[in-house]
């Protein structure tokens, strides 16, 4: 049921590849009519799209060796290391750096273009990313105290 979901994210990553290439071709094509910081804007938004779709290819990859179907890629020289020890929780604290990472270029991008924005967007936008970072630093914690608590059960068992 659900690899017609992840294929909709295969189509969702081809969105973001053409939107890429447009992009880089308006700063291709303009780069000696515009300034250092809409070059800046236009490269740190190429960022934020390149950081997008490894998201996509995370959950893309990671969801379905996890959720749907063994990838059987082991020995392939092409595979990402992270896939190996692929879990529900890694998966997450992934997802959350990644979401951290994307923040942090729109936060990088506002404070770049201060000027022309609203406080109340600043405002919003870093309260947002102080939210991604609070959510990731608890989900780690949680993932930690569970994976001390399952080697603690255990090495108890081992000892009775």
């Amino acid at each position: 049921m659900q690899a017609p979901l992840y294929l909709g994210l295969i189509v969702a990553q081809g969105v973001y590849v053409y939107h890429f290439m447009v992009e880089l071709w308006h700063l291709v094509h303009s780069a000696s009519k515009i300034g250092e910081t809409e070059i800046m804007l236009i490269v740190l938004g190429l960022i934020d799209v390149v950081m997008i779709a490894n998201l996509l290819i995370m959950v893309i990859i990671g969801g379905y060796e996890t959720f749907v179907s063994r990838l059987n890629i082991r020995e392939h020289p092409d595979q990402p290391e992270w896939l190996s020890h692929v879990n529900a929780a890694t998966m997450k604290i992934k997802l959350s750096m990644a979401l951290i990472g994307i923040s942090s270029i729109h936060l990088l991008k506002t404070f770049i273009n201060a000027s022309q924005m609203d406080f109340n967007t600043i405002m919003w936008q870093v309260i947002i990313h102080i939210t991604f970072l609070f959510s990731a630093i608890t989900m780690a914690f949680t993932d930690r105290l569970m994976t001390k608590n399952i080697i603690d059960a255990h090495g108890a068992t081992e000892h009775a």
